[in-house]
């Protein structure tokens, strides 16, 4: 027995030494690729010495001698802390990921090459001025300089993730950068889902319930997708898709943000002010990377994407800008039709036509490769029914090309960037919009003195006989159907120097002008462009603290809608039930909702119960209107629907009554069976004890590694989770999806806040949602994300004495002799 202990105990302890030393090992071979921020590197493609010095937040603030020698620094800079984002970057938008992945990926990769997002970018070089070529080329130096110092230095492969993918690491291109600018704006735009919805919607109801479920805003008109397209298919269930790595956000989770600016006779200290938190999906690391360049022109600093050498939203000494996404329609899906005799062509308004062909080879780890044929029509590329859900409103004999603003191969965004940071005035801010195609945005700007807010990204110049507007697919062999081509820039709107002293967009409606000239008919925001107009105008004067009180704000003028509407037949009916019953449980909440001002707040059971009683109300209105269409594309609440059900507009009340039921239900039946859903919910996911549950525990921001994160043993070490406040109409917004386990966990929020104060630039704040570096076992992994989480903000300088005064690390960089 004792010798049997003996041996037991050997081998455990073997086990356990050898389990540490490999350990340890791995974490030694993964710090291998921290990188030495105080260094002095010898590089090519410099002219003259580079500074990347540092501050206690890892910010660069970089200095060089040229414009040139200032983006190659930027480069290297965002290669030491984000070299893996920037390949998965580059490989998504190349649809090379199935290299590293497998067959996982070869859906996003199928996507990426017949979108052609890698070939267009390429070809969009000869349309970049030189001004532009200069940065994009001496970037690629810059990353590419860094690259062969990890190589040359044995640097850990320069990220722990090369250790378990391929270490190939191929040089970065300009033509790469214009790519991570394509693959962004197909994440911005959603209206190709939001066209697929409707139109599977359309399936179904009639034009009255579609209004409702899509309200229409004035001067639309409702076409139905069984006159346009005849032979149909029948709406079916879809085939539930793996997301993994997947470039397109789900319906209601593409591009949103708030931009505010203050004139200075409405700023308390008479400079200007603009306040801008960009809303993009959650990740670890952010998208976003804070840096600080020294131009030629004067020092600009903000927020970056790694990948792309501009600042896309910050400030410069003179200028302020800030972005939010516009919701232009700058997709429509168009429905060709084959020749039956011959399905080679397609019908256009000239007869049948030949498709573009193009074989393209996508290679698959530990597979043989795949070839597919890529076609494309004059509308644009084709997509398979199978993306997106196309093949659910394709009829047969069909199929469905994408028309897009962002596939043009002239596209000359970059350049807008670049000549943003170099203005001087408010006017030369404006002009740089000119060059923007894609994704649309709100441009808003200030040089201190005066504010503007500009529409760039071109718009499709449709015909004002289009048969479905841009809502739903529509036939592409009908010649008022096809785009005329694209709209000159000064026919999008400008505002400029408003007599309130005031402008504001949270994605909200942004013009009455009918269709063709509508801008679109999906607006991002209905909900916080109410709270913000209030907070805006209920001051004379604002400071930097009002802004950041603003984008902080987590009170849902929604919820302070609705639940008097779904409620008014429930508040304070009845005998008061017994403990322990499931009226006692409805009472209880009522009470606590009763006395509820509508804010988001992580400490309060409040919120949770109203999502979860919205949610719940949800689907017990549309399930049986729309079977498993309800749970695949309307798993949100949408608020102005919710509106027109509870206030019968236009006979919308008939939600309420089941279809399969012999009984005539009421709205107020309805709003009583989903609260005690959303209770019994709660109670089984939470526990008993109405007042014991927190809105933080459910809405915790999920800021996961792309890759890693749902490995185990790997996703406690690469994951951020927060309890966080807001939700999805607040404007310090946390968007959910209302589907999987976790339906109200924070998916999409501002993971950037800038706040500007022109009246003493050097006050300005900042914050991103993670840290800056990519790698987790840096500091640097997360050390934003709790200030982020806390709504707190660190300061932002333009001044190199105080840059370097509080350097924690200085890279140096030296040309070669």
């Amino acid at each position: 027995m004792e010798r049997l202990f003996r041996w037991t105990f050997r081998v455990v302890a073997g086990v356990l030494l050898l389990l540490g030393i490999a350990l340890a090992t791995v974490l030694w071979l993964a710090s291998r690729s921290l990188p030495e921020y105080d260094a002095t590197e010898t590089v090519a493609g410099l002219d003259a010495p580079v500074e990347i010095v540092r501050n206690t937040h890892n910010v660069p603030h970089i200095f060089g001698e040229s414009d040139a020698d200032v983006f190659f620094g930027l480069g290297y800079a965002h290669a030491q802390d984000r070299l893996w984002q920037m390949t998965l970057l580059r490989r998504t938008a190349q649809g090379r990921l199935s290299e590293l992945f497998g067959r996982r990926t070869l859906r996003t990769d199928e996507l990426m090459r017949r979108l052609r997002i890698y070939r267009n970018a390429t070809a969009s070089l000869d349309a970049q001025d030189a001004a532009t070529m200069e940065m994009l080329r001496a970037y690629s130096a810059g990353v590419n300089a860094r690259i062969e110092v990890i190589n040359r230095e044995a640097s850990g492969r320069g990220a722990p993730e090369f250790f378990l993918f391929s270490r190939e690491i191929a040089p970065w291109q300009p033509a790469d950068s214009l790519a991570l600018m394509k693959l962004i704006a197909l994440q911005f735009s959603g209206h190709l889902r939001e066209e697929v919805r409707r139109a599977r919607a359309a399936l179904v109801l009639e034009p009255e319930r579609l209004r409702d479920l899509h309200p229409d805003m004035p001067g639309d008109g409702t076409v139905i997708l069984s006159k346009l397209l005849g032979d149909a298919p029948s709406l079916r269930h879809a085939r539930a898709e793996d997301t993994f790595l997947w470039p397109s956000a789900p319906s209601g989770l593409s591009g949103a943000s708030n931009a505010f600016a203050v004139a200075p006779d409405r700023a308390a200290a008479g400079g200007a002010l603009l306040a801008n938190d960009p809303h993009v999906e959650l990740s670890a690391p952010a998208l976003w990377y804070l840096a600080r360049l020294e131009l030629e022109t004067g020092g600009v600093i903000g927020a970056t994407i790694p990948g792309v050498p501009v600042i896309v939203v910050g400030r410069s000494a003179r200028l302020g800008w800030g972005l939010t996404s516009s919701y232009l329609d700058d997709m429509d899906i168009m429905i060709e039709e084959l020749n039956p005799d011959d399905p080679t062509k397609y019908r256009t308004p000239d007869g049948w036509a030949e498709f573009e062909n193009e074989r393209s080879i996508i290679r698959i780890k530990d597979e043989a490769p795949v070839t597919l044929t890529l076609r494309r029509t004059g509308n644009g590329p084709v997509l398979t029914g199978g993306q997106f859900n196309l093949g659910q409103v394709t009829p047969r004999g069909h199929v469905a090309a994408l028309a897009w603003t962002g596939s043009s191969p002239e596209d000359t965004s970059m350049r807008t960037g670049m000549e943003l940071m170099r203005a001087q005035t408010l006017d030369e801010g404006l002009a740089a919009a000119e060059h923007f195609i894609a994704p649309s945005q709100n441009l808003t700007l200030t040089d201190g003195e005066e504010i503007a807010m500009q529409l760039m990204g071109r718009q499709p110049d449709r015909d004002p006989m289009h048969q479905s507007e841009g809502r739903i697919p529509a036939p592409g062999w009908i010649a008022e159907n096809r785009w005329k081509g694209l709209k000159p820039f000064a026919d999008n709107p400008l505002w400029r120097a408003p007599d309130s002293g005031l402008l504001g967009n949270t994605n909200n409606k942004i013009t009455d002008a009918p269709f063709p000239d509508h801008i679109t008919h999906y607006w991002g925001d209905s909900q916080r462009v109410q709270r913000m107009e209030r907070l805006m105008n209920e001051r004379k004067v604002h400071t930097r603290a009002s802004l950041i009180e603003a984008q902080l704000d987590t009170v849902s003028n929604t919820a302070r809608t609705l639940l008097p509407l779904v409620g008014r037949d429930l508040w304070f009916t009845g005998e008061s039930a017994s403990p322990g019953t499931a009226e006692r449980r409805r009472q209880d909440a009522l009470e606590l909702l009763a006395a509820w001002n509508g804010e988001m707040s992580e400490h309060l059971p409040e919120p949770l119960i109203y999502a979860a009683w919205m949610r719940a109300l949800n689907q017990r209105l549309i399930q049986d209107d729309l079977g498993p269409l309800a749970e695949e594309e309307y798993p949100r609440m949408e608020p102005l629907f919710i509106e027109r059900v509870y206030r019968n507009i236009d006979g919308a009340g008939a939600w309420c009554d089941i279809i399969h039921s012999s009984a005539v239900e009421s709205c107020s039946d309805i709003a009583r069976l989903a609260l005690d859903d959303a209770l019994q919910y709660l109670e089984d996911t939470f526990g008993a004890g109405v007042t014991t549950w927190r809105w933080g525990d459910a809405h915790e921001a999920m800021q996961d590694h792309s890759v890693l994160g749902n490995q185990p043993g790997l996703s406690f070490l690469v994951n951020i989770r927060q309890s966080t406040s807001g939700g999805d109409h607040t404007l310090n917004r946390g968007r959910t999806d209302g589907l999987g386990p976790n339906p109200f966990a924070n998916l999409h929020a501002a993971s950037y806040r800038g706040v500007y104060d022109f009246s003493d630039p050097e006050s300005s704040v900042f914050i991103i949602s993670t840290g800056q570096s990519g790698h987790p076992l840096s500091r640097h992994y997360d050390d934003l994300g709790e200030l982020w989480r806390r709504g707190e903000y660190i300061p932002m300088t333009l001044d190199p004495a105080l840059a370097r005064a509080g350097a924690v690390g200085v890279t140096v960089l030296l040309p070669e002799d």
